[in-house]
């Protein structure tokens, strides 16, 4: 999977959670919770072919690491069972 399209959930020092893409300058969007913005974050992959969504805990440690899939993806692999 592309790096570019790689996300990072983090809570800023005003409170508010960012769903950033990793490659990106600025925040893709803000959000009151970190629920919030883990939704938003995997919706994006999901449209943009799947990625790693990486989030951080209130504290700013690493808590965990997902696969997401793309989410209407019009060839999927023929060689996995659905």
């Amino acid at each position: 999977m592309s790096k570019d399209r790689d996300r990072n959930v983090y809570r800023r020092s005003d409170g508010k959670w960012v769903n950033k893409r990793q490659d990106a300058e600025k925040a893709s969007s803000l959000h009151r919770t970190q629920e919030e913005a883990v939704k938003a974050a995997n919706n994006m992959l999901k449209n943009q072919g799947g990625g790693e969504l990486t989030i951080s805990g209130k504290d700013g440690k690493f808590r965990s690491k997902d696969t997401v899939k793309p989410g209407n993806d019009p060839c999927p692999p023929k060689d996995t069972e659905h």
